[in-house]
């Protein structure tokens, strides 16, 4: 027999974004926390959990292909299975499960998350997509029991920009430190960049598009590399791969630059990496930033919404460059290659950000009471 509350988490994912790895790490951390779990999910999308699955986890494929025409299919399940708590993230996907939740008659209580900084991602957006993104937000989030964020500054813009009472959004950091985060970090990196004697490498990762903004990053390489012997590794793939390789031949760096693509591991690059930069132009909070320090590497980042402020403001030095600001970039990577942040400096910043902690956090966030 249940003893918990049932939580059931409707996602759909590309397969490897920042909701994917959320869900990897949160639904078995609400498992492991004794409360029964159902993911939802629509036929050919993510997340795709790791197994073994707990036996108290359980993923539900809905034949549909898309979001919006898994709305009866979820509709059925709410009516069918009353789960205490349906939780969702993006927008398409927080919309649907409100229409479902209203019509079902169950009690079920509607957690919805943006885990972006909202603001910033409507003024990338076209004018109609921005318009129906921003409405939907502000009239139908209104419905849900309660609204998540990444970070404060995220919940700030989110209140701000849709105009919701900032009250009822919550603040909540996501798992990223797990057991199978420190044993990933141990395995072996097979590249001839690594090694004793090497020069040192600065690492960036994540999706080759305008918001990381790594033609920033290229640009403040470049100014360092005039004095410091070492190299850029920048981790993903993505559209703007092209315009990458332009501005790296452009820049004479096609010897100490290298964009190898997605790598399915990428933290061991991180431990052996000797700095990591976050260049990004905005966020819901920076996750490869937080897997940086909790890898014990030295970080810089853009001072950009939302995250990096709140996670590196505390600590010595000047980390924090604004976005867009290559010589500033150049500075702040080269003071922390020269002095670099203490180990503990940066374990103690990313504490919140642990398994156990964010699992307490979701389940107050949720309003599940944690035993």
């Amino acid at each position: 027999m249940d003893t918990k509350p049932r939580i059931a988490c409707f996602l759909a994912t590309s397969g490897h974004s920042g909701v994917d790895r959320l869900a990897k790490n949160l639904l078995p951390g609400l498992a492991q926390a004794g409360h029964p779990v159902d993911l939802l999910k629509i036929g050919n999308h993510g997340p795709y959990l790791d197994k073994p699955l707990r036996e108290n986890l359980q993923v539900i494929e809905f034949n549909a292909r898309h979001v919006y025409t898994a709305l009866p299919e979820l509709l059925r399940y709410l009516k069918r299975v009353r789960p205490n708590v349906l939780l969702t993230d993006k927008d398409r996907v927080n919309r649907t499960a409100i229409f479902a939740q209203a019509f079902s008659g169950a009690k079920t209580r509607l957690v919805v998350r943006s885990g972006t900084t909202v603001s910033a991602n409507l003024a990338s957006r076209g004018r109609f997509d921005r318009f129906v993104q921003r409405n939907s937000m502000r009239y139908l989030y209104r419905r849900a029991d309660a609204i998540l964020t990444p970070s404060k500054g995220a919940a700030d813009d989110f209140a701000s920009t849709i105009g919701i009472p900032r009250e009822r959004i919550s603040a909540v950091p996501s798992p990223l430190i797990t057991p199978q985060f420190m044993r990933q970090l141990d395995e072996p990196l097979d590249h001839p960049w690594f090694g004793p004697g090497k020069p040192r490498v600065i690492l960036g990762a994540g999706e080759l598009c305008r918001r990381k903004d790594f033609t920033t990053l290229i640009r403040a390489f470049a100014l360092l590399a005039e004095n410091y012997d070492c190299r850029l590794l920048i981790l993903g793939e993505g559209r703007a791969r092209a315009r990458l390789e332009q501005e790296i031949d452009r820049l004479g760096l096609g010897d100490r630059v290298s964009l190898p693509g997605f790598v399915a591991n990428p933290y061991p690059y991180m431990k052996q990496s000797s700095l990591f930069v976050l260049s990004s132009l905005w966020e819901g909070m920076g996750n490869v930033l937080v897997e940086a320090m909790a890898a014990e590497t030295p970080v810089v980042s853009t001072d950009c919404p939302s995250g990096p402020a709140e996670l590196l403001g505390g600590l010595s030095g000047e980390l924090l460059v604004a976005p867009g600001d290559a010589p500033g970039l150049a500075e702040a990577m080269a003071r922390q290659l020269d002095n670099p942040l203490s180990k503990s400096e940066l374990l103690a910043a990313v504490d919140a950000y642990r398994l156990e902690s964010s699992v307490a956090g979701y389940l107050a966030a949720m309003g599940l009471l944690v035993e």
